[in-house]
């Protein structure tokens, strides 16, 4: 029920004849009162005529996004921008305040680390290993106090998967550059669904990352509230938890059930396998406007 794509009605935000973002009526009709940066045409909200190019649209996007903070319609405010553009690594069709990208719907990008912790030769040869979860601080804008992947961040402007998975393992776990170099990079997962500020229209870069016996993560960005430990097993049970003390976040769940397929926790004759297979790669929506 978590990651089920938005069901009601959207509206698409057009840029350069491209759907940069999807909007519900409220937040549409909300833009629309911007008469100075935005128009309605057949194909959604798009950019009034004069708001061209990335610097203007980032400019005229900054002050958008300060009104609605100041009107109580946005999470906190990060001071930290995405690039949105027509693909990942592509040249930006401008730059958005993070905590507007939910309102306005456009496609987010973040790296996540599965923590695989080793676990000892026994009698009949290597058990799984155990995979580290950490919880989130009850201040955090989005999700708080609950488990999380033990790396997760958005990848900011400026910044490629590679440097995020450095940033990230440092400022949530304490993993040092070197060790955090080392994570192996083993796919990508989406999500689309509607949420209560707006649409989480993201792309997950995962990685794998086999932690030492003795590592013991520590936060160094008070971010983080605790961490723990588990084998595969309990961590598919926290991941099918829909309330109480221990919900994973929809996002990590999804991360965390992808390590589970790919290692082979979950066998590829179980009933649901290749109904949770399909989660992880959900059907895309149209990238253009049809005219």
């Amino acid at each position: 029920m978590a990651l089920r794509p938005p069901a009601r009605p959207q509206q698409h935000f057009v840029v350069d004849g491209a759907i940069a973002g999807r909007l519900d009526a409220e937040r549409a009709n909300r833009l629309a009162d911007f008469d100075r940066v935005f128009v309605r045409t057949g194909a959604g909200i798009e950019f009034a005529r004069g708001v061209e190019g990335p610097r203007q649209r980032t400019d005229a996007l900054e002050q958008v996004a300060r009104t609605l903070a100041a009107e109580g319609r946005l999470t906190p405010w990060r001071g930290e921008r995405y690039a949105v553009g027509p693909g990942h690594a592509a040249v930006p069709w401008f730059l958005l305040e993070r905590a507007a990208a939910r309102y306005f719907g456009v496609r987010t990008y973040a790296a996540h680390i599965n923590g695989l912790h080793p676990a000892p030769p026994s009698a009949a040869g290597q058990d799984p290993p155990g995979l580290w979860f950490t919880r989130r601080a009850a201040h955090k804008a989005i999700d708080p106090g609950l488990l999380d992947n033990l790396v997760a961040g958005g990848i900011a402007a400026g910044q490629s998967v590679a440097t995020t998975v450095l940033k990230e393992a440092w400022e949530e776990a304490g993993i040092a550059a070197e060790l955090a170099a080392r994570a192996l990079p083993v796919g990508a997962v989406h999500i689309c669904r509607e949420q209560p500020d707006g649409v989480q229209h993201e792309t997950i870069f995962v990685h794998d990352l086999v932690l030492p016996r003795d590592f013991s993560p520590t936060p160094t960005d008070g971010e983080v509230a605790g961490f723990r430990c588990v084998d595969f097993e309990a961590a598919a049970r926290l991941i099918a938890h829909a309330d109480g003390p221990d919900v994973v976040t929809a996002d990590a769940s999804l991360v965390v059930l992808d390590c589970l397929l790919r290692h082979g926790a979950i066998p590829a004759d179980a009933r649901p396998y290749l109904t949770l297979e399909a989660l992880r790669h959900p059907a895309p929506g149209p990238a253009t406007v049809q005219g």
